[in-house]
């Protein structure tokens, strides 16, 4: 009797071992400041030769936000992609005289790092997606135009995301002059003072024709970021011939403003595009 439990007891374990159980690590530090830290959910029965990933960054306007506001949506890409491994990360926040353009370039950079020298820990491929909302949109688009490696995005998908700086600062929605004001003291600099790292910090100045697939879903009534942001870069990545999709949502506003209709058919569409495109 008991050598038949001890056998069973051995067979439920070797079938357990046989399967990659689901993990979640939240807050886990990728640098030395308390914002450089990242929530981390791994999916069950997840491999390094299958598992896709994507990775999720907030927005703000570059000085405020968290992660947490993109928790709730967590459980929505689980359902809607199970076999996808979810990033959503912190960086640090700018503030003078601390923080200016580029910190929050180079944390996502160094998330991307981070990530990258653990994905045989993790278990996922490097097959990624990088989906970003306003500013997180604009830290995505940079990231996967900017830098080929050490992980180069399938997919990039801004909501609301700027796209050219400096023809946010010359041109702020509605000819709001506060809108370039604030852009300046987050960047840390006008455009006068500092043409260079407005173009170094605009994503559409480094679309090439092996830019990664780009969505872009943004609202005709945005009193933030102009849609005129988006066809810049629409008109950009057509040039170089990138497969990308520009969705503008009539009447509706900045992204966190979006009501339930217009964010369920924003889901749908980013689904679809991935499915598509990161292979």
């Amino acid at each position: 009797m008991v050598s038949i439990v001890l056998f069973s007891c051995e067979k439920e374990q070797s079938a357990e071992n046989n399967m990659v159980a689901g993990a979640t690590f939240l807050n886990v530090a990728y640098g030395t400041d308390p914002l450089q830290t990242m929530d981390i959910y791994l999916p069950a029965g997840r491999s390094s030769s299958l598992t896709k990933a994507m990775v999720l960054i907030h927005g703000g306007a570059w000085v405020s936000g968290d992660k947490s506001e993109l928790t709730p949506f967590v459980d929505t890409f689980k359902r809607r992609l199970p076999d996808y491994a979810i990033f959503n990360i912190n960086y640090r926040l700018s503030a003078a005289p601390n923080n200016l353009f580029p910190t929050q370039e180079n944390d996502v950079k160094a998330a991307m790092e981070f990530i990258f020298v653990k994905l045989a820990l993790y278990g996922i491929s490097d097959k990624f997606a990088l989906i970003g909302a306003s500013a997180g949109g604009h830290l995505a688009l940079l990231q996967g135009y900017k830098y080929n490696g050490p992980i180069k995005p399938k997919v990039v998908a801004s909501f609301s995301g700027p796209t050219d700086l400096a023809q946010m600062f010359t041109n702020p929605v509605g000819g709001n002059p506060v809108l370039s004001i604030l852009l300046a003291s987050a960047i840390g600099k006008t455009l006068t003072q500092d043409p260079q790292l407005y173009a170094n910090s605009s994503p559409v100045n480094f679309i090439t024709s092996v830019s990664p697939a780009t969505l872009l879903l943004y609202g005709s009534n945005d009193p933030l970021v102009s849609a005129t942001q988006a066809t810049i870069a629409k008109d950009k990545l057509v040039a170089a011939n990138v497969t990308n999709q520009y969705v503008l949502y009539g009447g509706a506003g900045h992204v966190d403003t979006w009501d339930n209709l217009v964010f369920f058919d924003a889901f749908n569409r980013l689904q679809a595009f991935m499915i598509a495109n990161v292979k």
